[in-house]
């Protein structure tokens, strides 16, 4: 199966890039939007992950990859909400930001702009690949 590339947001007063470096992995929790689960469900082990902090500079921050599968969520009071582990892998060497990622043409479908308010959301690999070049 193909590697997949997806974004993940996270408020930085909730959970920061620097938290994600420090504690090098983590479990995605909290995550509680249908859609957003189903982008859990399909993440594999492998998969590149760009971590987007959605308050302040709106950027992304760094990458990622997907180390576990979807498994419960032990911060839900409801069956069938999921969590996955991250591993940080390196920081971007320039934060791209929502306002470099809205100007570029190459990302004018990215699902970022579409549907801003998921956290969790597929890139095509061009996508990823092209806000990798824009941070260096």
């Amino acid at each position: 199966m193909q590697s997949q590339h997806w974004l993940v947001k996270s408020e930085p007063e909730a959970y920061s890039w620097a938290n994600f470096v420090r504690d090098r992995r983590t479990s995605w929790t909290g995550v509680r939007n249908y859609q957003a689960r189903n982008h859990l469900k399909a993440m594999r082990p492998g998969d590149s992950v760009l971590f987007y902090e959605s308050v302040g500079p709106k950027a992304v921050a760094g990458l990622a990859e997907v180390t576990k599968i979807a498994y419960p969520d032990t911060t839900a009071s409801e069956d069938g909400w999921v969590a996955v582990e991250l591993k940080a892998r390196r920081a971007l060497a320039c934060p791209v930001t929502l306002a470099t990622i809205k100007a570029e043409p190459a990302l004018a479908d990215i699902a970022l702009i579409r549907q801003s308010r998921l956290s969790v959301l597929p890139l095509t690999p061009k996508e990823f690949a092209r806000i990798l070049e824009l941070g260096g």
